[in-house]
C-alpha cells in the first residue's frame, strides 16, 4: 500500500587473486595530465580544463547534489538545502523547484513517476515532462533505514527496470549490513533494490560491505559501478577510496576488511566475525587518494571528447595531516576513468581542477556529475554553488 505524503510546500562475487590486480591499479590520486588554466564564464574564479575546454557557470543553486535526466532532457538536481531542480535545455536557469523535506539528495523519472530518495523514504508523483509539482503531491512508496550519520540516499535505475538506493554505514566501524537476516532498520552500507510496480512495494538486499556509496552508475552492459568513502580510522593516507564493480550479492569487506597497499586487510575495529572470508572478495577497479571523497559518478558514451569512460567527482575531503589544517585538504577534482580488463581495473586521469587554493581555501567541491550531448556538467555544493559545464 502507497501512503500519501502529508507536508506541505509550494509547488556476488568470485574469489580473486590480489597480487595479480597490482600492476593494473592506478596511482590513488590521479594520473597528472596536461590541464591548461582558463577563466570561468559566469564567476570570477580559475580551473585547469584539457586543452580547448571551456567552463563556465550555467546557473546558481543552493547546496546542489546528484543530477539526473527525464524525458525531454529535462534535468533534476537534488540538493542539501531542501530542494528539488529542474532544469529545461540549455540548463542556464531553474525552470522548477520544488521544496522537499528528509534531504532529497537524488531524483529519477521512471515509468510515468518522479521518484525522489530522502534519508528515511522513497517518494512519487505522477509526471510528465513539464508538469507543475508540489510536495504534497508526493506519496510515500517505501520507508528506508534512516538514522544519523551518511544521510545521502542515491536513487538509480536498474537495466532490470527495479529502483536501486545506495545508502551508507552510520560510521566507520559499524555492523551494519545489508543482509536478509539484518533488522531493516541496519540494513546500510550497501545497495538495495526495489520493484516498484508492486503493490507493496519492499526493498531487497543487492550489494553489501561498503562504508558509503554515493555515485552509482550502470555501464552499457548493465554491470553496476559505485564510489565508496571509506573510513577515517586509519590515518591521513589510508586506506584508499574505492571504485568497484558490484555483482549482485557481493560483498565488499567493510567494515571488516580495508583495501589497502594492494591487499584486503583486517579492520581490528570491529570484533565481530566477519560475514564473508577476505579470499572470496574482488578487489576494486581503481582507487582514489584516502579523503578524496567520490561523489557523483557516470558513463560516457563512446564518442565522448574526453576519452574516458566514466566521470566520478572527487568532492575533497578534510586534511590529510594530523598537523597541516586547511592547507592540507585533499584537493577537489574532477577525474576521468579509462576501463581495461573488461571494466574490471581502470585508469584515471585529470579532467578539471583548480578548486583549491596552496592555503586549502576552495572555490568550489563538485558533487554530481552528468553528461549530455558532448558537454559534462557537474554541481559544486560548497563554494561558488550551482551547476557548470564543460565542452570540448
Amino acid at each position: 500500500m502507497i501512503v500519501r505524503h502529508t507536508t506541505h510546500a509550494l509547488r556476488r562475487s568470485a574469489p580473486a587473486l590480489a597480487g595479480l590486480w597490482l600492476g593494473a591499479m592506478m596511482i590513488a590520486s590521479g594520473q597528472a595530465q596536461a590541464l591548461t588554466p582558463v577563466e570561468v564564464a559566469g564567476n570570477a574564479e580559475r580551473a585547469n580544463v584539457p586543452d580547448g575546454a571551456t567552463l563556465d557557470k550555467q546557473v546558481a543553486l543552493r547546496a546542489p547534489r546528484l543530477i539526473s535526466f527525464g524525458p525531454k532532457d529535462e534535468m533534476f538536481i537534488g540538493s542539501q538545502a531542501g530542494r528539488l531542480y529542474r532544469l529545461q535545455p540549455p540548463y542556464d536557469r531553474v525552470d522548477a523547484e520544488i521544496p522537499l523535506s528528509g534531504y532529497p539528495h537524488s531524483a529519477v523519472v521512471h515509468e510515468g513517476y518522479l521518484y525522489v530518495a530522502t534519508t528515511e523514504r522513497l517518494y512519487r508523483t505522477a509526471y510528465t515532462p513539464g508538469q507543475d509539482v508540489t510536495e504534497i503531491d508526493f506519496e510515500r512508496v517505501a520507508d528506508l533505514p534512516g538514522g544519523s550519520g551518511h544521510a545521502s540516499r542515491s536513487l538509480s535505475v536498474g537495466p532490470d527496470g527495479r529502483l536501486y538506493v545506495a545508502l551508507g554505514l552510520q560510521g566507520n566501524c559499524s555492523a551494519q549490513r545489508i543482509a536478509e537476516d539484518v533488522a531493516f532498520e541496519n540494513r546500510r552500507g550497501g545497495v538495495m533494490a526495489l520493484d516498484p510496480s508492486h503493490e507493496t512495494p519492499e526493498w531487497t538486499p543487492y550489494v553489501s560491505g561498503l562504508r558509503n556509496p554515493i555515485g552509482m552508475a550502470w555501464s552499457p552492459q548493465g554491470a553496476l559501478y559505485l564510489n565508496n568513502n571509506g573510513p577515517d580510522h586509519w590515518g591521513y593516507e589510508a586506506p584508499p577510496e574505492l571504485l568497484v564493480r558490484a555483482e549482485a550479492e557481493s560483498f565488499h569487506g567493510m567494515p571488516w576488511y580495508q583495501w589497502n597497499e594492494g591487499e584486503w586487510q583486517r579492520d581490528e575495529c570491529i570484533a565481530s566475525a566477519p560475514p564473508a572470508g577476505r579470499d572470496t572478495l574482488t578487489p576494486p577497479v581503481t582507487t582514489f587518494a584516502a579523503r578524496s571523497a567520490p561523489i557523483g559518478l557516470t558513463f560516457l558514451p563512446n564518442d565522448n571528447p574526453w576519452q574516458v569512460d566514466m566521470v566520478t567527482a572527487i568532492h575533497g575531503s578534510w586534511a590529510t595531516q594530523a598537523s597541516g589544517g586547511r592547507a592540507s585538504r585533499r584537493p577537489p577534482k574532477i577525474v576521468g576513468i579509462r576501463l581495461t580488463g573488461g571494466g574490471r581495473q581502470g585508469k584515471v586521469v585529470d579532467l578539471v581542477s583548480g578548486f583549491q587554493a596552496e592555503n586549502g581555501e576552495r572555490w568550489a567541491r563538485p558533487a554530481g556529475v552528468a553528461y549530455r550531448d558532448g558537454a559534462l556538467y557537474f554541481t559544486t555544493d560548497s563554494g561558488d554553488t550551482g551547476l557548470y559545464r564543460l565542452t570540448p
